[in-house]
């Protein structure tokens, strides 16, 4: 796996023509673009995907969704119906009446943004066919947000950036990107704290450029931030390795002893492995191993392992039971 890429993402933002974009719709608009997505989404021989009406699920399991990165906190708090399908495997989800009317999110491991674009452009294809698309002949696809218009996309990536923030240049690297068109987000996106040293970087334009062009750029400007927080990884290493040894060995055994344990110090220590394990200190653990503690650590996700609602006090117990589990 990536040692500093987490993940790839290709989002999509879409209206229908024949309704009124979301801000202006009722509940009867809104559970009528459900109805029509869901009969169509049914049709597709490729993807088979499971679909959720959001007020009928159960609050634990909207937050699953949304700590799972399938839905944005946005479809959960929607004053109007929404409903979400995902695919078998979760790569894939569509939100319904979100802040446009349709939302196609494709979401692989590591660096794998072509991979998401296809299957986007594959499955926006298909509903393209099927329903008929707000689309101006010299605007591109209208939304809700002129920040969106145009091509409707937004191509991201998360990265895992503890070097160069230990070192203190991350404020630099923000500034200088923000004036190349890239918006630099937290652990969940818009309105997000950076948690963990997770950044999600994606493209601010949307309008004006083909989509290839808009993903080649977004790629472009990842590999510089990869290349600098790997040569960041080197200068600590060769600088101060007793400093960095101990840091990543203190956050290792907090991780494998600790009895009681929050999301925010874990995700803090994980970071700190993470790192440790890309540079060859720690070896007894795969980032494999550790990406899979990134979602399992999170409040909802820690009370769906187990089965049942805790408080936060059990959550603390029971993450560091759980942590301990796999790092054995």
């Amino acid at each position: 796996m990536d040692e500093v890429v987490v993940t790839s993402r290709i989002r999509l933002a879409r209206n229908l023509s024949d309704v009124p974009f979301t801000i202006k719709m009722n509940d009867y608009d809104a559970g009528l673009v459900i109805d029509r997505v869901r009969d169509v989404i049914s049709k597709n021989k490729q993807y088979k995907f499971d679909f959720y009406e959001i007020r009928k699920l159960p609050l634990l399991k909207r937050q699953v969704l949304i700590e799972k990165h399938l839905i944005s906190p946005a479809l959960v708090s929607s004053k109007i119906k929404s409903a979400v399908a995902i695919d078998q495997n979760e790569n894939i989800s569509i939100m319904i009446n979100e802040e446009d009317h349709l939302r196609i999110q494709v979401l692989y491991r590591g660096q794998n943004i072509q991979m998401a674009w296809e299957d986007a452009n594959r499955i926006d294809d298909f509903l393209e066919e099927h329903l008929p698309y707000a689309y101006d002949e010299t605007w591109g696809y209208l939304t809700s947000c002129p920040t969106n218009v145009g091509t409707g996309l937004r191509a991201s990536f998360m990265l895992h950036l503890p070097a160069l923030t230990l070192l203190g240049y991350m404020k630099e690297i923000i500034e200088t990107i923000t004036k190349l068109g890239i918006a630099v987000r937290g652990f969940y996106g818009e309105g997000s704290e950076v948690v963990g040293n997770l950044y999600q970087i994606s493209n601010q334009i949307t309008l004006g450029q083909p989509e290839e062009d808009i993903i080649a750029n977004v790629i472009s400007i990842t590999n510089q931030i990869i290349e600098q927080e790997r040569q960041a990884r080197l200068k600590l290493l060769n600088e101060n390795r007793a400093f960095i040894e101990d840091k990543v060995y203190r956050s290792f055994g907090i991780l494998k002893y600790a009895r009681n344990i929050s999301s925010n110090e874990a995700l803090r220590l994980i970071s700190d492995v993470r790192m440790g394990i890309s540079m060859g200190i720690i070896k007894e653990v795969t980032i494999d191993k550790i990406d899979v503690l990134l979602n399992l650590i999170q409040p909802a996700m820690i009370q769906d392992y187990f089965g049942r609602e805790m408080t936060p006090e059990e959550r603390d117990i029971k993450r560091a039971e759980l942590i301990r589990k796999i790092l054995d």
